[in-house]
This record gives structure tokens, C-alpha cells and sequence, in this order.
């Protein structure tokens, strides 16, 4: 099966959401991935949730990480990881990550998308300068 960066990104999303909305409720949760790089991505992720979270928390102004929507969190929560573990250049990483908002988390509005850009850059001029 052929897929795309963007597909990979979007299952390890969902399971993201979906970890983190089971965890509020105290539910286990056991993901299934159609795509195992996606799985292997959501593993290597969850085990850096709080490394993850400090970085996003620290960059948060007058805001919390836990104020955010269950979707936004997992899109940015993937960002970092990626910021952090891969090579793709930054610009990349924000870009999908701005695109997969305005596809899955815009609403009316379309000012979380913009949230995401500037949250991501804040983060990603800190990890690599």
C-alpha cells in the first residue's frame, strides 16, 4: 500500500485525539492503525508525551495546554514530535501541520490555524533556531 506523509500524519492524529480524550475519561485505549509506520510514530510519540507537553506548556503564553481542544493538542503534539525526531525541515512540519488544522479543526472562524502557525514557529525557532 502506497500512502502519504499527510495520511501517516493524519492516523497518528486521530489516535492522538483519541488516546488523550480516553486518558481524561480513565478509559484504557488500545489504537488500531491501518498504516504501521503510523503506529510506530504514535509509540515513539506517547513515550515523549511529557517532554512534548513541557516544550508546547513553555510556549503557551497566558494560555494552558489542557485549554486546548483534544484535535489541536494531538496536531501540535505531533508538530513537536516531529520537530524534535525527524529531519524534514521545519517549514514542512508547520505547514502540514497548519493544513491538517485548517482541515480538520477551523471552525467558522478560521483562527485556530493561525494559533497553530505561531505556537509551532515559537517552538521550532527554540529547537532549531
Amino acid at each position: 500500500m502506497n500512502v502519504t506523509r499527510r495520511e501517516i500524519r493524519i492516523e497518528v492524529m486521530n489516535a492522538i485525539y483519541q488516546y488523550d480524550l480516553y486518558l481524561s475519561d480513565k478509559l484504557p485505549f488500545i489504537p488500531y492503525f491501518e498504516i504501521e509506520e503510523a503506529q510506530t510514530i504514535y509509540s515513539q510519540l506517547i513515550e515523549k508525551t511529557e517532554q512534548i507537553d513541557q516544550i508546547i506548556e513553555k510556549h503557551l503564553y497566558e494560555y494552558s495546554l489542557y485549554r486546548l481542544a483534544f484535535l489541536d493538542r494531538a496536531i501540535i503534539r505531533l508538530a513537536v514530535y516531529e520537530l524534535l525526531e525527524t529531519d524534514l525541515a521545519k517549514q514542512i512540519i508547520i505547514d502540514e501541520a497548519v493544513e491538517i488544522t485548517k482541515e480538520f479543526s477551523d471552525l467558522d472562524d478560521e483562527k485556530q490555524h493561525r494559533f497553530t502557525n505561531k505556537v509551532l514557529d515559537n517552538i521550532a525557532k527554540t529547537l532549531r533556531g
